[in-house]
């Protein structure tokens, strides 16, 4: 049986009805252990015998030397009517629909009824399953998957639909994929169906263009042809009578009715683009048509009939069709430029088909001259005959020779079009090129503007700051060493040092401006001009560090209160890590241009939920901020400006507030994290409000994060989950999301899910949210969501009984990524997490957002406060990789803060209403009246004389 195939045996065997032998071929092929083909077919007009014994027949007819070219083991199973052999080649993909030698397919070959409705059930799913995929690639935007099976000779229905009723073109559109609804619109899908919800495809569209580019597809206006007199160019001609025909806002005109009907001979036509009517008051039967390259045309309906009710109408449909062509005409142009590619591949593979048929002209001709000259050398044909045939030869020649040439010109065309498509590459190139550089000189116009008025403001702040600086040094506490001192001037020098050449260019620099009006005062620098890539050296191992030791002791106390070593932070302080909050400020944006409530409470959610987005696989603690730090960040590309403060010591609050730079919002709030040890996990409870204004609908949202948890803090691999109930609430409009965090589980099912609804002021359900947020978060119908969540549940309780037993628990190993967020149909996506940078892991697995915290340059001297988070040397010194220094410094700016808080309970000074340095103030919060830190103005006057020496 060895110099046997194993498709051989496999034909064998189905034919046979051998169970096992079939079912042995076809688990080795799932194994991979074999790639053996379950469709292949039989190369022979008779079946091979295989040596060894004949398979039982089991009573069932087998004819073994019939005519089976082409037969797959399908059909053979079902020609002698092996039923199980059938059901078993079905389990394991085998196609029902391949035709044999004989033109048949499985279902053709078999008399068992039985069998029949197997094959037909096999057919069905086939095509579902290929619907399916059609649905798929045009909800994802795969182009070529979709282009390649409409292309096929039976493609799948192009108006296939969802569980919701969508057809392709409905999830093209809801997705946005402009490119699947061009080329599902030119393969003929209707943007006329609607769905369940009785939506249509423009109703589904996500942007203004797309609408348009549906648009001109859905209306088609009625086809109307009759009898006219249509006066002819030439004066001799006069009025002829016409068969004109208006159809899809074109104009056409025939000199008999069936020609028009059919579409055949055509006279003339012109297109209704921009055309319009003009009539003759005095005549019912005349008018006349101007069109958009004013050409006139003159009609005349038959006096015969009611003129004036003919003409009214003919001139109702020129205006119908005249305004669907010139919209047509507009959204044909975008498409063209959308398709534009296409179009060129199109032209060359026309080119390359004309020069086939050339080339098989030129064979013909061959053959042709051959035969002639076959007959010329015969000799039976008469003297008038050899002319006959030399002109023929003769002829035959030129056309020879003119098809050279053709073919010559068409090599030529295709050399042409390439090089036409390589200048206007680099005509694009050329354009782009030249944009980048107008920007470019114009940034540096204004950058050099900046600097020179920022050279002359710290001139003149030099000599006032001096005595500031001279005193304001940083001394070791660690006896037997000798001290370590650094000035503010010596961070700036360590910071520049180590930025090195891992920098990234970006155009526009950061400014600051004073209290009011941000557009109209000189700005000053807070930032960089350049934004780094990297850190300047990377996180260190923990492996080496029993944190047990430390620990063990503090099995549910506040984790505050704990001394923990350095090589466990990371390096940022918690302000920093709070300013976060602001990397998808586009959403607060987003949320302004809209009008609509319900759609403003999906970007506010959205950003609620993304806050806590930048804590994915981020495993180091933040330092915790002294009391009086502070931190600000002005970020013009991102269109916002954020300062931010410790207020409070015990317990530890941080108080913040961020306006946009239009005074388009106000994002403040202040925070509690209260940090608890649990043996295996540390759980940060994240206490406190906060609070999104918009101001231009004057409304107000409030909201609270959700618990944090780390676990295998003492053994294993560290992983992060949050958890709990976040309520989005809308003041003005009493509507509110409700969300919950779902917690991991014992099986890690449901690993950083986010579900929830938004309800109005009656707590109506409105739409449901959902999405994890490590990635992303749609919202959809709460129909569909709900019966989404009905058939999870059916599908969950029917695997209870396929119960694993596994040998870790949750808390020993972090459960694996759940697969990617499911999408239910009709699902709208409004945040997607912004994707780290590659280098990610090697530092701290920070964003890039978040590379960019800490950066520190020159110009920032004078300008931002002492107390500023970048300026702390404990976190410049672990950043810069020098551990034992963050180490000596940490304790030595803890041991500072300790008898700063001694010294101010001696004196009368009220600490506890009133930050130190009194830009925010404990009050209740002016719209749900919870206790709250508020901003009282004055940061960014830029008055920092009274602020303590903290560093």
């Amino acid at each position: 049986m060895e110099e046997h195939t194993l498709e051989d045996q496999l034909l064998f065997y189905a034919k046979g009805g051998s169970f096992s032998h079939v079912q042995s071929l076809l688990q080795s092929r799932v194994d991979q252990s074999s790639s053996l083909n379950v469709n292949c077919r039989c190369k022979s007009m008779e079946d091979a015998s295989i040596p060894g014994p004949k398979p039982a027949q089991d009573g069932h007819p087998c004819t073994w030397n019939c005519s089976s070219m082409g037969d797959t083991p399908l059909h053979k199973a079902a020609y002698t009517g092996r039923k199980e052999i059938v059901l078993l080649l079905l389990r394991y993909d085998a196609c029902s629909s391949i035709i044999n030698g004989t033109a048949q397919i499985p279902k053709d070959v078999t008399e068992d009824d039985e069998i029949i409705t197997m094959l037909e059930a096999a057919e069905r799913r086939a095509i579902r399953r290929r619907e399916e995929k059609l649905l798929e690639a045009a909800r994802e935007g795969d182009i070529s998957a979709l282009s390649k099976m409409l292309s096929e000779k039976q493609p799948p229905d192009i108006h296939c639909r969802d569980s919701v009723g969508n057809t392709p073109l409905h999830c093209a559109a809801y997705r946005g994929q402009r490119q699947c609804i061009i080329k599902l619109l030119k393969c003929g899908a209707s943007p006329n169906i609607k769905n369940c919800n009785e939506q249509t495809a423009l109703d589904l569209a996500r942007n203004e263009e797309l609408r348009l580019i549906l648009a001109a597809y859905q209306v088609k206006v009625r086809f109307i042809c009759d009898f006219m007199f249509f006066w002819q160019s030439s004066r001799f001609l006069g009025w002829r009578s016409h068969w004109v025909v208006i159809e899809d806002g074109t104009l056409s005109w025939y000199h008999k009715q069936a020609d028009a009907l059919t579409g055949v001979r055509k006279q003339g036509s012109k297109s209704l683009t921009q055309a319009y009517c003009m009539v003759k008051p005095w005549d019912h039967c005349f008018f006349m048509l101007r069109c958009f390259d004013d050409t006139v045309h003159y009609f005349k309906v038959p006096s015969k009939t009611d003129s004036v009710a003919t003409r009214k109408r003919w001139l109702d449909a020129f205006e119908a069709h005249s305004s669907y062509s010139t919209r047509h005409c507009t959204q044909e142009k975008i498409i063209d430029d959308a398709d534009g590619d296409t179009a060129v591949r199109n032209l060359s593979h026309a080119l390359q088909a004309a020069n086939t048929l050339q080339q098989r002209l030129e064979s013909e001709v061959s053959i042709f001259l051959s035969m002639v000259k076959n007959e010329e050398n015969s000799g039976r044909s008469p003297e008038i005959g050899h002319i006959s045939v030399e002109l023929i030869v003769c002829l035959s020649f030129v056309t020879s020779e003119l098809s050279s040439e053709t073919c010559a010109s068409l090599h030529l065309c295709l050399e042409l079009l390439s090089k036409q498509e390589e200048v206007g590459n680099w005509s694009l190139k050329l354009e782009q090129e030249e944009e980048k550089n107008k920007a470019l000189t114009e940034a540096l116009q204004t950058l050099a503007t900046e600097h020179h008025e920022l050279q002359q403001s710290l001139c003149k702040r030099r000599r006032s700051s001096l005595s500031t600086l001279t005193g304001d040094d940083f001394y070791d506490a660690v006896s037997g060493q000798q001290p370590l001192r650094w000035t503010v001037s010596e961070v700036f020098k360590k910071s520049l040092s180590y930025c090195g050449d891992q920098t990234i260019i970006t155009v526009g620099p950061t400014g600051m401006s004073g209290e009011g009006d941000h557009g109209n005062q000189p700005a000053q620098y807070n930032g960089v001009k350049k934004h780094r890539s990297c850190l300047p050296a990377p996180m260190f191992s923990r492996n080496d560090v029993s944190i047990w030791s430390i620990l063990k002791k503090c099995i549910g106390m506040e984790l505050s209160k704990i001394a923990m070593p350095v090589v466990f932070n990371e390096p940022l302080s918690f302000l920093q890590r709070l300013t976060e909050y602001m990397e998808h400020t586009h959403l607060i944006h987003q949320a302004n241009a809209t009008t609509d409530s319900v759609e403003r409470m999906k970007c506010v959610a959205a950003f609620a939920v993304s806050a806590v987005a930048s804590q994915w696989e981020r495993t180091g603690k933040p330092f915790n901020p002294l009391l009086g730090e502070t931190y600000e960040l002005i970020r013009e590309d991102l269109g916002f400006r954020w300062m931010s403060e410790q207020v409070s010591h015990h317990p530890p609050v941080s108080a913040f507030q961020a306006e946009g730079l239009k005074d388009d919002f106000v994002f403040h709030g202040s925070i509690y994290p209260k940090l608890k040890f649990w043996g295996k996990s540390i759980e940060a409870e994240p206490k406190g409000l906060i609070t999104l204004e918009l101001p231009k609908y004057n409304e107000a949202y409030t909201w609270t994060n959700p618990t944090c948890c780390v676990h295998n803090i003492i053994v294993g691999q560290l992983w992060i989950e949050q958890y709990g109930n976040v309520e989005v609430i809308n003041h003005k409009t009493g509507e509110r999301c409700s969300m919950t965090f779902k917690p991991c589980g014992l099986f890690g099912k449901e690993l950083h899910k986010v579900e929830g609804y938004i309800l109005d002021k009656s707590k109506k359900k409105l739409c449901a949210i959902y999405g994890k947020w490590t990635e992303c978060l749609y919202t959809v119908d709460c129909a569909s969501f709900d019966a989404h969540k009905k058939t999870d549940r059916k599908n969950s309780e029917d695997k209870k009984g396929n119960k694993q037993v596994f040998s870790f628990t949750p808390e020993e190993m972090p459960p694996p990524d759940a697969e990617t967020v499911q999408v239910i149909p009709g699902s709208e996506l409004v945040w997607k997490i912004t994707p780290r940078p590659d280098n990610s892991a090697k530092f701290y697995a920070f964003s890039t957002f978040a590379m960019h915290l800490n950066e520190l340059e020159k110009s920032m001297e004078g300008v931002i406060p002492l107390t500023d988070s970048r300026l702390r040397p404990d976190i410049r010194a672990m950043e810069n990789g020098d551990i034992d220094l963050a180490s000596a410094e940490k304790k030595r700016l803890e041991e500072k803060q300790r008898m700063a808080r001694k010294n101010r309970t001696k004196s009368s000074e009220d600490w506890k209403t009133r930050s130190v340095t009194g830009w925010f103030q404990q009050g209740p919060n002016p719209h749900n009246k919870a206790q709250d830190w508020l901003y009282l103005k004055g940061y960014w006057e830029r008055n920092y004389t009274h602020l303590p020496d903290i560093y």
